[in-house]
C-alpha cells in the first residue's frame, strides 16, 4: 500500500462518550465525504449501500447499513482472538452511503458504480455494507474494470442463476453470473463456500463448474474443516487481486435470522468469524457484507454478527499495510 498517513483515525473512546451516545458512524470512526481533504489519507473506506431492489424473497436489506452503523458502536479497538489493533495499523473511515435509486435497478447500479470509481481513483479499498447481493455487481464494475479478479465468496447460494421471472437478469441471485459474463471475475479464481439448501434445478452449480468456479458445498466444508478448505481457497486465488463477498445467510439462521433467504444447516457464528481469519495473506482489493435484513431480526443480533464479521475483515485488511 502506498499511503502512509502520519496519524491514524481512531474511534471515539467509549470512556469519553458512552457507546449509546453520539451520532453513529461505522466503528465510531470519522465520517468523511469524498470531497474532504482528509480523504487522501484513507486506506480503507466503510461504505453503506442501502438498497434491496434485487430482492426476490423477503425484503429489508436496505435497512442493513443504518442498523449496522448503530450496532458497530459496540466494537472495541482490539481483536480479542488475534490481538490485532486495526485502527493503529491503517486509516479506516466511514465514507457514508453510496447514492441509490430504489425505483430503478439499472439507474441505481450506474450510480453505485460511478461512486465506487471515485473511491478507486483515490486509492481507497472499499468495504461495503449492504444491501442485497446484487450490490456486488455495480461495485465490481468499478473496481475490476481493468482486469478480471478472483473472489472468495461465503454464501448459502451461488448467485450464479441465469434469470428470474422469465428472463429478468438482475436480481440478488444473478450478480456473479453477470460478473463472469462481463469479464469482471475470472471464474477459475472464484471459490464459493457454504452452498446448501433446496434447489430449483441445479443449473446454477452446473454452469458455474463448467466455467471453472470452485463450489464447496456445506457438507464438504464440515467434512474437511475450515482450515483445509480455506487453504485451498487461498491457493486458488493465489497472489493476484481478489474480492471477498460475504452473504450473512452463509451463517445458520439460528445465529443470523435477519436475512431474506435463510437456509438451515449452516455454520455457527464462531465458524463465521473463523473463515474470515483464514483470509490472511490474500491480496484483497475490496469486500462486502450483504443481505442483513433488520425487519426480520428486531433484536439486532444479525446486524451485530454482521458488523463483527466486518471488523474481522478490517483486521485482515489492516495487515496488508505491514
Amino acid at each position: 500500500m502506498s499511503k502512509t498517513p502520519n496519524t491514524f483515525f481512531q474511534p471515539v473512546d467509549g470512556m469519553e462518550l458512552p457507546r449509546f451516545a453520539g451520532i453513529p458512524s461505522f466503528m465510531r470512526l470519522p465520517h468523511l465525504g469524498l470531497d474532504s481533504l482528509e480523504i487522501n489519507d484513507v486506506n480503507f473506506g466503510l461504505i453503506g449501500v442501502p438498497w434491496d431492489a434485487g430482492t426476490t424473497n423477503r425484503p429489508g436489506p436496505r435497512h442493513g447499513p443504518r442498523q449496522m452503523r448503530d450496532l458497530s458502536t459496540m466494537i472495541r479497538a482490539m481483536n480479542g482472538a488475534t490481538r490485532i489493533k486495526p485502527f493503529e495499523m491503517a486509516n479506516f473511515a466511514d465514507l457514508g452511503d453510496a447514492p441509490v435509486n430504489p425505483a430503478d435497478i439499472q439507474d441505481c447500479m450506474l450510480r453505485i458504480t460511478e461512486f465506487y470509481k471515485k473511491i478507486k481513483v483515490k486509492g481507497i479499498i472499499p468495504m461495503t455494507i449492504g444491501g442485497d447481493h446484487l450490490t456486488s455487481l455495480p461495485v465490481l464494475r468499478a473496481i475490476a474494470d481493468d482486469a478480471p479478479v478472483g473472489m472468495i465468496h461465503f454464501d448459502a447460494h451461488t448467485d450464479l442463476f441465469e434469470s428470474y421471472f422469465d428472463g429478468f437478469k438482475y436480481t440478488h441471485g444473478t450478480p456473479f453470473r453477470r460478473a463472469i459474463e462481463e469479464g469482471l471475475l475470472d471464474p477459475k479464481r472464484v471459490v464459493q463456500i457454504g452452498i446448501r439448501g433446496t434447489m430449483y434445478d441445479g443449473e446454477d452449480i452446473e454452469w458455474g463448474r463448467e466455467q471453472g468456479v470452485t463450489i464447496i458445498q456445506i457438507e464438504e466444508l464440515f467434512d474437511r474443516g475450515i482450515a483445509d478448505v480455506m487453504q485451498e481457497a487461498r491457493h486458488i486465488v493465489g497472489d493476484n487481486k481478489t474480492y471477498c463477498s460475504y452473504d450473512i445467510d452463509f451463517i445458520d439462521p439460528t445465529f443470523a435470522p435477519g436475512t431474506g433467504t435463510p437456509e438451515v444447516g449452516g455454520p455457527n457464528s464462531f465458524q463465521g468469524l473463523q473463515v474470515v481469519r483464514e483470509l490472511k495473506g490474500v491480496n484483497l482489493i475490496g469486500m462486502d457484507l450483504v443481505e442483513v435484513s433488520p425487519p426480520f431480526d428486531q433484536s439486532g443480533a444479525t446486524s451485530w454478527l454482521g458488523i463483527s464479521i466486518v471488523f474481522e475483515m478490517m483486521c485482515i485488511l489492516a495487515q496488508l499495510e505491514k
